[in-house]
């Protein structure tokens, strides 16, 4: 069923704690609020299909599907590669993102059915340890290794050891201090963490697209033996060019809201940054369960400027991602189901598909 309202997504600095897995936040950086505390993907399923190193938490959604009691809860999660260069891999089918879906039932394992108190955690609250699950202590995905020395803290992979060794750990290994410094060093590595707030768009008269296209209409309308009846897409053909249009729509909806980084709207329609680079039908690949995947959301390319990514070489940088999502909301295969993304930049050098 489609959404008929586009949901926007902005950003705000809150307290961590607000963005624990029982409060079922939506997010951008820091580590993952898993939904499902336990059978977490593992680091095979969360490396960068260019560079193979693991993805790094971007962000979640919470977007529960009220006529779907198997999806009271449900979340879906983007990881990116924070190396550069795979962002440049512009001949490569191979996209450096990776998405999970979640979904729970009202009435689970991990949460209560009532709806959480908004008050600082006290420790009682659920957490992925109880459930006999390893977390890695630098990104939050599940971990298989542990450090050789002290058995106390946990890894998703090599990489992310000798990570956390050099930032830290290397002193601190099996003192009763903790790890505190280390930890904060390895935020280094994560995106900044804000919590993503929705609204409802309200959408304004585009007086700037109106004005132009009234121009030309009255600039054809003005010359001798030309046509004067255009329609509006002709008409704006004409005032932008071909080329020009459809980032032109982009832009001018955009700078509405210019502070938006996600717009949501299931079963929707896409805003497209370019005219190139859309995918047909064939290219968006069916669900492992048989079902068509459709589009849910898509974050902008607003996002990247609260990511702290800039650099003087190569970036990480997009014009638009667009998640698509199991139409059927299945369960099948394993707890945390990978989904579809399309990224579209703004020139003829836009990129294809990911699917995790």
């Amino acid at each position: 069923m489609c959404s008929q309202n586009v949901e926007l997504g902005f950003v705000e600095k809150v307290d961590s704690w607000r963005l624990s897995s029982h409060f079922f936040p939506s997010k951008v950086g820091g580590k993952p609020a898993w939904l499902a505390l336990k059978d977490l993907p593992g680091c095979e399923r969360a490396s960068c299909p260019i560079c193979s190193d693991p993805c790094i938490f971007l962000l979640q959604i919470y977007s529960p599907v009220s006529e779907d009691s198997k999806c009271f809860h449900r979340s879906i999660y983007v990881f990116c590669c924070k190396n550069p260069v795979c962002h440049t891999n512009v001949n490569n089918s191979k996209i450096p993102f990776v998405i999970f879906r979640n979904q729970l039932p009202r009435v689970n394992e991990f949460y209560s059915s009532e709806p959480p108190a908004e008050e600082i955690p006290d420790g009682s609250e659920p957490a992925v340890e109880q459930f006999g699950t390893s977390v890695c202590e630098v990104c939050h995905g599940y971990a298989t290794k542990k450090c050789s020395k002290c058995k106390l803290i946990s890894y998703c992979s090599r990489g992310h050891q000798v990570f956390h060794w050099k930032r830290g750990h290397r002193e601190s290994c099996g003192m009763d201090s903790g790890d505190s410094v280390s930890q904060k060093q390895t935020k280094s590595l994560l995106f900044p963490e804000y919590e993503i707030v929705m609204e409802t768009e309200e959408r304004k008269p585009n007086t700037k697209t109106d004005d132009q296209i009234l121009k030309y209409s009255e600039q054809m309308a003005n010359e001798e033996g030309k046509k004067t009846e255009y329609d509006e897409d002709e008409l704006e053909e004409m005032a932008y060019g071909e080329e020009d249009k459809q980032f032109r729509k982009f832009k001018d909806i955009i700078e509405i809201e210019p502070e938006q980084i996600l717009r949501y709207q299931k079963s929707g329609q896409p805003l497209w940054v370019s005219s190139e680079n859309q995918p047909t039908e064939g290219d968006i690949p069916k669900c492992t369960c048989g079902a068509d995947r459709l589009f849910e959301f898509q974050i902008l390319p607003q996002l990247l400027t609260y990511m702290d990514v800039d650099s003087v070489g190569d970036s990480i940088d997009w014009g638009t991602l667009l998640i698509y999502t199991c139409s059927k909301n299945c369960n099948e295969g394993p707890v945390y189901k990978s989904e579809f993304l399309w990224k579209q930049n703004f020139s003829n050098t836009s990129l294809g598909p990911s699917s995790s």
